[in-house]
């Protein structure tokens, strides 16, 4: 099928060339425009990037970082992630003291001085009670979408613990019960806890959206996943009590995402890729078929210093887009998925091109 999802990425970076604002900002001067949006067909493939390689792993690895409630980097160094590094280094060295100190210990004379990006990093490895000091970035997604508001002070001046509101859970037990509800939604974006956050919710909440598939689409279905394993033929009547029984999704499922702020050639790759798995969990924890990804984005800009890298990637022709496979599933919670459980197959891409990110 035609991969139109790189078009739409390509057309958006096009057109923030052609019609940005330079802006400057707090970490470097941009392209900016403002309010576009990009809308996929999960039939047509899973939306990984093919003019560019992309590192689907290091996504995989992230997302279950966020549906296990995690905000520590940890997780994320032990599994070869470090798209977050950069947040959580700039956080330490922000909250160390400024002023390198020099002390006698036992007769020696001891430095104290800040460690470097690499230093911080392997500590964070090997260091659990450092990891658990240095390692968190506040109550960013992780902690939103699983806990929101777990501390409350309910009578003063008693304070007393309130359990937080676990937004993931909730939307898979309304999806089961209420699937036509319009209140099928996640938000990141805590205005109480804003000021804890290393850096706040970029893609700041998502919405699914749920329909009826009609017996034709349910037969469909079905042909697709038993014409070799099922004793069929034309003449057979399949009717829709027996696709019942047969476990058939009678539902498709939709997600759209939004951000406030998009890295377009680093930021909106990852997203696109990663909302699109986080689509495809869900429909296989409640029996739905992925149906439509959609990409809401505010501010959406280029780096000056990304413009050379972005400029290859338009020269670049599309392949068609590969698939994905989900080893397990349907789980006790879907934060219990681990990093193997998921293949990408047929995968066919041009190189990685290197981009500065700017923490």
């Amino acid at each position: 099928m035609e991969n139109n999802i790189d078009k739409q990425y390509t057309n958006l970076l096009q057109d923030i060339l052609d019609s940005g604002v330079k802006k400057q900002t707090r970490n470097g001067e941009v392209l900016s425009v403002f309010g576009r949006q990009i809308r996929h067909d999960m039939k047509t493939g899973f939306p990984l990037l093919t003019t560019k390689k992309m590192a689907f792993k290091t996504m995989v690895t992230e997302l279950l970082w966020f549906l296990r409630g995690d905000t520590s980097i940890k997780y994320l160094v032990d599994n070869n992630c470090h798209i977050w590094d950069g947040d959580a280094y700039r956080s330490y060295c922000d909250n160390y003291p400024d002023v390198e100190k020099t002390f006698q210990y036992e007769g020696s004379n001891i430095e104290v001085r800040k460690m470097t990006q690499e230093e911080f990093i392997n500590q964070i490895k090997t260091d659990d009670e450092f990891a658990k000091k240095w390692g968190s970035l506040g109550k960013i997604y992780g902690e939103q979408w699983r806990s929101w508001g777990e501390w409350s002070t309910i009578d003063v001046p008693k304070k007393v613990l309130k359990p937080g509101i676990d937004q993931i859970q909730n939307l898979i037990n309304d999806l089961k019960t209420n699937p036509d509800s319009r209140r099928l939604l996640v938000s990141a974006w805590n205005p109480a806890d804003l000021d804890s956050c290393v850096l706040p919710p970029c893609h700041y909440g998502f919405q699914v959206y749920t329909r009826e598939l009609s017996y034709d689409q349910r037969f469909e279905i079905f042909i697709l996943k038993n014409e070799r394993k099922f004793d069929w033929t034309p003449d057979k009547k399949i009717t829709s009590e027996v696709l019942d029984e047969l476990n058939i999704p009678t539902r498709a499922i939709s997600l759209m995402y939004n951000c406030r702020s998009q890295d377009v050639p680093l930021g909106t790759p990852f997203n696109i890729s990663s909302y699109a798995l986080l689509l495809e969990i869900i429909a296989k924890q409640v029996n739905m078929v992925p149906d439509e990804l959609i990409s809401n984005m505010g501010d959406c800009h280029i780096y000056l210093n990304q413009i050379d890298g972005v400029k290859e990637q338009l020269t670049r022709e599309p392949f068609e887009l590969p698939t994905l496979r989900i080893a397990s599933g349907p789980l006790d919670d879907i934060a219990h998925h681990e990093i193997m459980d998921f293949d990408i197959l047929n995968y066919q891409s041009h190189p990685s091109i290197k981009m500065p990110l700017s923490n």
